[in-house]
Order: structure tokens, then sequence, then C-alpha cells
């Protein structure tokens, strides 16, 4: 099989090989071992990459708060317990304790009573809208995801397709490669014996010369 690139540079043409015809490879193990043998010799590819390749993204660059979760999570590490401290109320320390103690503590209550506020409310808006946005979103990642199982089942069957066309195609070809192959073959078997049968005639003539020679001389 073969294909045409063009470009402004140069027009090539590139040979594909016929993998579902071809079994050189099966018929001959010497073969597999030659070819082992070159692609070891082969040079590896180079460890740096193509200048055209961009740098890699450094993620949350900005944002060390994430950029150090995102750390934690590819080092498999766990997440660090939640921190109670905050959400106690604790008693000034000292006996009867002073003015600052009482209104730092009396800020950490009030505090704590507008989290528990918030925390009723959303609550509530959970209860009140919760189930028919939750409904609403699972419809959305069925049809999603309905959309990802269509879209694979096309992909699958065009690549199914496209197998079998090139197999198809290529048995058709290897048929065709054969057939001329067999008739390269008789052509050259009969070459070869037109070339005997011309040796022969040859032969024969010059013998046929030399006898004609000697009865010309009697």
């Amino acid at each position: 099989m073969a294909s045409l690139i063009d470009n402004d540079a140069h027009r090539t043409e590139i040979f594909d090989s016929l993998p579902y015809y071809d079994n050189d490879l099966e018929q001959n193990p010497i073969l597999r071992e030659k070819v082992e043998r070159e692609l070891a010799r082969e040079p590896k590819p180079p460890q740096t990459l193509h200048p055209r390749v961009p740098p890699p993204i450094e993620l949350f660059k900005d944002k060390p708060g994430l950029a150090a979760e995102l750390a934690r999570v590819e080092s498999h590490q766990p997440l660090a317990p939640l921190d109670t401290v905050r959400y106690q109320l604790p008693a000034p320390t000292s006996t009867p304790g002073t003015d600052e103690e009482w209104q730092q503590a009396l800020k950490n209550a009030q505090s704590q009573l507008e989290h528990q506020r918030i925390r009723h409310t959303n609550l509530a808006l959970l209860q009140t809208y919760g189930p028919n946005a939750w409904r609403i979103h699972n419809y959305l990642l069925e049809a999603t995801a309905k959309q990802a199982e269509t879209a694979l089942e096309e992909l699958k069957q065009r690549t199914t397709d496209v197998n079998r066309e090139r197999k198809n195609s290529q048995t058709r070809i290897g048929n065709q490669l054969t057939s001329l192959e067999n008739k390269w073959t008789e052509l050259i078997s009969s070459i070869l014996q037109i070339e005997m049968a011309n040796v022969a005639l040859d032969a024969e003539v010059d013998r046929l010369n030399k006898k004609e020679a000697e009865l010309a001389s009697i």
C-alpha cells in the first residue's frame, strides 16, 4: 500500500506493509531474529524533548495552597484531620478572667453562633432545593455518560470498519501480488527455457556448419 504526502518542500511517497498478508516472519523464524537484531542496532530515541514540544504546565503556580494539596494527592498522603479546636468554646483560663479574655471568648461564641446559623440555613436550602438539584445533576450525568458511550461505540465501530477494510484491501492486493509473482516466475522460467533452447540451437547450428564444411572439403 502506498500513500502520497504533498507539501511545499517535496513530494514523498510512503509505502506501507501488508501486516494482514505478509507472513514471512512466521514462516522463517531466522528472519525474525535478524529483524530483532537490526532493531537492537537502531539508535535509541533522544532523552531530551523536541524544541517544538511545549514545556510542562505548572499547575496552581500562583496558589500555593492548591499546589500543596495537589502534591499531597500525588504523593498519596492521607488528608490532615479536621481542626476541631475552632469549633470549641473555651472559657478564660484565668479566674475570674480579664476583660480581653472574656471579649475574645465572646467573639468566639458569636462566630460559632453565626456558623451554626449558616449551617442551619444551608440545611434548610438543601432540604428544599437539594433533591431536585441532585435529580437534575444525575440526569445530566446520565445524559453525558450516554453520549460518551455512544461516541465510544461509534469509534469502536469505525475502528472495526477500518480494520476490516484494511484486511480486505490487503488480502486483495496480496493475492494480486502473489498472482503477479507467480506470473513473473513463469516468465523467468520461460525465458530460461528459451535461452537454453537458443544455446542448443546455436550448438546445433555450429555442428551443421562444421559438417557442411567437412562435406565441402571432400
